[in-house]
């Protein structure tokens, strides 16, 4: 299912006008979260449970929780990327060896950096930075890339893939804020157009091959190296210091929560082992199958906004 209103991006004279094709504004919150039932009253009170019982819990996100926000994910039943279209996400092999996998990659994140930049926190991303302040939450770990949880104010916080609010350096190791790349995408593309095709998970939409290939692309202001997301493109791996820091923090907690999770990706799934290796009890709240389904002690198919801010983390 796919909701288009019809937008363009395009430039002219120093003034631009940002219209992508995204979903509209009264289906937006809806249109990439798959079908659920509603919150049963008993879900509430396992879950409610398993809460009060933990002093340290270690919540870990995935993309489930900002579906609500209006971001697609991947892998839902129906309304991820992968049931939607044939597109499949960029690798970090290509990235980094490709010129012109590059430029296609940051023209298509150009266009969708003003909608992507400007998702918000949803009621799940806001009960979990309550659930820090009143010291429930002993670490917070988010497969997600989106900055959402820093929004809501969460800081016991580990973006296990990174953030696409930061831009790297491939040959220097220079960062800087992404919302400066896009003024100096703006002034390198002056006369630039483009229709998209369509939203994609990670900031980007989908573009023609002649729309890509007048696209310029900056690069270090430092070293004149090749830019790149701060982020861990599929094919790369997190940063061993990052996963030892998790690990710890799992070790240190006495329950694990799963929110908006498949766990199809090893990078997360690893850290459901280590917490089943300590026998520390798991919940997972995520629409559909996981991949540890068979670990937890409670499976809840609901969705992450309407169920986490029920719960009193006192």
């Amino acid at each position: 299912m796919w909701v288009s209103c019809g937008l363009t991006i395009r430039s002219g004279k120093g003034l631009w006008v940002t219209n992508v094709s995204r979903p509209c504004s009264h289906v937006s919150a809806e249109l990439f979260v798959p079908p659920s039932p509603p919150v049963d009253p008993e879900q509430v009170r396992e879950l409610q449970r398993f809460v009060s019982l933990s002093k340290k819990v270690l919540v870990m996100t995935g993309a489930g929780i900002s579906t609500e926000s209006g971001i697609p994910d991947y892998r839902s039943d129906k309304v991820g990327l992968y049931a939607r279209t044939n597109r499949r996400p960029i690798q970090h092999i290509d990235f980094v060896r490709s010129a012109p996998v590059r430029q296609r990659y940051w023209a298509r994140n150009f266009v969708g950096w003003p909608q992507f930049s400007s998702h918000q926190p949803n009621p799940a991303h806001w009960a979990l930075s309550n659930w820090e302040k009143l010291g429930k939450l002993h670490w917070l770990v988010t497969q997600n890339v989106d900055a959402l949880h820093t929004k809501a104010g969460s800081q016991r916080l580990t973006e296990l893939h990174g953030c696409m609010h930061r831009v790297l350096c491939l040959e220097c190791g220079e960062q800087t804020p992404r919302g400066l790349l896009q003024e100096r995408f703006q002034a390198l593309n002056p006369q630039w157009s483009a229709e998209a095709h369509g939203l994609a998970p990670d900031g980007d939409v989908f573009l023609s091959e002649e729309q890509v290939q007048s696209f310029h692309v900056p690069t270090c202001i430092r070293c004149g190296g090749p830019l790149k997301p701060d982020v861990v493109f599929f094919g790369d791996t997190v940063n061993p210091d990052k996963v030892d820091f998790v690990h710890r923090r799992v070790k240190e907690a006495d329950a694990l929560l799963v929110v908006g999770s498949s766990l199809q990706v090893y990078s997360g799934y690893r850290f459901i082992l280590t917490a089943q290796d300590k026998k520390l009890p798991i919940a997972i709240l995520n629409i559909g199958p996981t991949r540890s389904d068979d670990l937890a002690c409670l499976k809840l198919n609901a969705r992450c906004g309407q169920l986490l801010p029920l719960i009193d983390p006192h």
